[in-house]
């Protein structure tokens, strides 16, 4: 049996393939301007990466930003909901779960049963979140897969005061402007991030196990701050970026739909 998650992220869009509770295949595409294009396409990679077609899923959950926009999906769960299945399948220990994507940010806390406790999102704005460090990368002139390299040789964090990606980006500016390292202004933003996270945490409760997912998991420096800023180990999956497709598959496999 095999089933299928997809995750319509607002930047990305994830396809993953699950058979007999396993992961199979994924796949991460741009959304783009067309999500219903991003999702069929997504799936489609996943896929063929299985060696299966469409024919051969019994079921299909969406997920996310566009989920009610994947036409093909029989169910649509909340990103909340299939974090925290991917996340504690993955980690089986977890109780804190922290997720950074393109557009929005959020913690959610679980208990020993792998149940919601509580959870708390920004979805309002860019801060601390993958597009934010976009345009800091781009402000910098380095590539954004760069950032976490250069900021964990810095020796010591710039101040960044504003979260506010407008504000935020203007200090950067300045910073440039009076001889600031590149790489102590990168440790600066995502040490911003960072105590921006923490204030989530706060809200929700910090318990151990934490799993970092997203695509901003991949960046190494901004796991090294969340570390420093914590005071404990964090866990980040082989493919932070797919935890909500994969979980979405999951709970279709499972067959039990909680939106």
């Amino acid at each position: 049996m095999a089933v299928a998650g997809i995750d319509a992220g607002s930047a990305t869009t994830k396809a993953a393939i699950v058979k007999n509770g396993e992961l199979s295949a994924y796949a991460i595409v741009p959304t783009g301007a067309n999500g219903r294009n991003a999702s069929a396409k997504a799936l489609e990679e996943a896929l063929a990466l299985a060696k299966l077609t469409r024919i051969d899923l019994t079921k299909i959950v969406s997920t996310g930003y566009g989920r009610r926009n994947v036409e093909f999906a029989e169910n649509a769960v909340t990103e909340i909901t299939t974090h925290a299945k991917g996340a504690k399948t993955l980690f089986p220990s977890a109780m804190t779960i922290i997720d950074i994507g393109g557009q929005d940010s959020k913690v959610i806390s679980l208990d020993e049963d792998g149940r919601i406790n509580n959870f708390v999102m920004n979805d309002k704005c860019a801060a601390g979140t993958g597009r934010f460090l976009e345009v800091m990368a781009r402000t910098l002139e380095v590539a954004l897969q760069d950032l976490g390299k250069l900021s964990i040789s810095a020796e010591k964090p710039a101040k960044i005061s504003s979260m506010c990606t407008v504000f935020a980006e203007s200090e950067v500016v300045s910073l440039i402007a009076q001889g600031e390292k590149r790489e102590a202004i990168i440790a600066g933003l995502h040490e911003a991030i960072s105590k921006r996270i923490a204030g989530m945490v706060k809200q929700v409760g910090l318990r151990r196990e934490v799993v970092f997912t997203g695509g901003v998991a991949k960046n190494v420096g901004m796991k090294a701050s969340l570390e420093r800023v914590f005071g404990l180990k964090i866990n980040i999956p082989a493919e932070p970026q797919i935890i909500g497709a994969f979980g979405a598959a999951l709970i279709a496999e499972e067959g039990t739909i909680i939106s």
